[in-house]
């Protein structure tokens, strides 16, 4: 099984209509999560929560929605189920998302907080399986790239939107309760998906079974890599709140947000490109060796303007690596498997989210923000050394055997 793509023939060819639907439901449904992400470390604040609360409720928003990933990866190995699946998940965050308006203590932040990450855990997994069967291996990462830069239009819009609300004198809380209408959209884009999307290979009906470890060997040494990483990548809030730190206004804060994902809707369709026409490990190793290098910018920076920069370099490492990520994760599941594939992904990526939290809220408490960052580049920088080294073994591996194909 090789991770090294094909070469793209059919890089101009139209992508599937299900791709381009989900790619709509990740825009309206990422403006709406968007509105309140940015806006959400300072509210907190104004609620009497700290650093070590921000960390819990991010890490434990990502470790519920892992845990749920993994049950939703399982059922979506069935394709009948996929799409039901992810209409629930995009569903049940919509709900729950604009209810955080009401919010009057931290703990009632970590409650909406869990209900709309268990909404993504819901659709994560299936939807991925849905974008990954639509397309042939030489297209998956430009299908993944396409709909992540969709996903990233929709956190450029959301912070853009946000800031013209307050900007026009609403509240915090009213910009809150308004995420409720592109979240609602996020749903009605669902119409444009088919009941039963085209997949490439037919195969058997998959027997959905709740075995624990039903994909090979590099597959879970893989996971075991991006658990490093993950370990090291804790909540985006982070950063924001850093920059705060660093003299960046509240009013400026929605709009570097935006900027921040506007390089990640470039990189994100570049990424996707790339990762169809080279190695997709290295390709995730160069972008992994830039965000530790981002992290222990942070950690030294001074001024405004230097916030700015690292977090438009970050972004774009971040968008570049996304889709190869997961053209890889096709590239190492059986197709009958892509479900429960890309739900130990998503599992593996959340379920360090509480640690990866705690330990940078503890850090950054403790210690200071420098520490905290430090130590979160410093296992991105790990994480690309034993992946390197996987990507050695697995090519003289397939030397040694002459195997070739995925």
């Amino acid at each position: 099984m090789s991770e090294h793509p094909e070469p793209a023939s059919h890089a101009t060819a139209a992508l599937p209509r299900a791709v381009i639907a989900l790619g709509l439901t990740s825009f309206f449904a990422d403006v709406g999560s968007e509105m309140i992400f940015p806006l959400m470390p300072a509210f907190l604040a104004t609620l009497g929560a700290t650093p070590v609360f921000l960390g819990l409720l991010e890490g434990a928003a990502e470790a519920t929605a892992s845990t749920v990933k993994l049950l939703a990866g399982r059922l979506a190995d069935d394709p009948s189920r996929r799409k039901k699946l992810v209409v629930a998940g995009y569903g049940l965050a919509a709900l729950a998302r604009p209810v955080v308006a009401l919010a009057t203590s931290p703990w009632h932040v970590l409650g909406v907080r869990l209900t709309d990450r268990v909404g993504k855990g819901i659709r994560g997994a299936p939807r991925d399986a849905l974008i990954a069967a639509a397309v042939p291996r030489r297209d998956a990462g430009r299908a993944f790239g396409v709909h992540r830069a969709m996903d990233h239009a929709g956190a450029v819009v959301g912070p853009l939107v946000a800031a013209a609300l307050l900007a026009a004198g609403l509240p915090v809380r009213a910009v809150f309760a308004l995420a409720a209408i592109p979240s609602v959209l996020s749903v009605l884009a669902l119409r444009g998906v088919p009941t039963a999307a085209p997949v490439v290979a037919t195969l058997p009906k998959p027997v959905v079974t709740l075995e624990p470890k039903p994909i090979d060997r590099g597959f879970r040494a893989y996971l075991a890599i991006l658990l490093v990483f993950a370990l090291g990548s804790s909540s985006d809030a982070f950063l924001l709140l850093r920059a705060k730190e660093l003299g960046v206004s509240a009013r400026g804060i929605p709009l570097l947000w935006a900027a921040f994902h506007v390089v990640k809707v470039l990189s994100a369709r570049a990424g996707g490109s790339l990762a169809d026409r080279v190695s997709r490990p290295r390709l995730i190793l160069a972008g992994w060796l830039v965000y530790a290098a981002g992290y222990a910018g942070f950690a030294m920076a001074r001024a405004p303007w230097q916030a700015v920069t690292l977090l438009v370099i970050y972004g774009a490492s971040a968008g570049l690596v996304e889709p190869a990520e997961k053209a890889l994760v096709k590239d190492l599941v059986p197709a009958g498997r892509l479900g429960r594939g890309f739900g130990w992904y998503g599992f593996v990526l959340g379920i360090a989210a509480i640690p990866a939290g705690l330990l940078t809220g503890g850090l950054w408490t403790f210690a200071g923000p420098k520490v905290a960052l430090g130590v979160a580049g410093g296992f991105a920088a790990g994480a690309a050394v034993a992946l390197w080294v996987w990507a050695r073994a697995r090519e003289r591996e397939r030397r040694a055997t002459g195997a070739g194909g995925p």
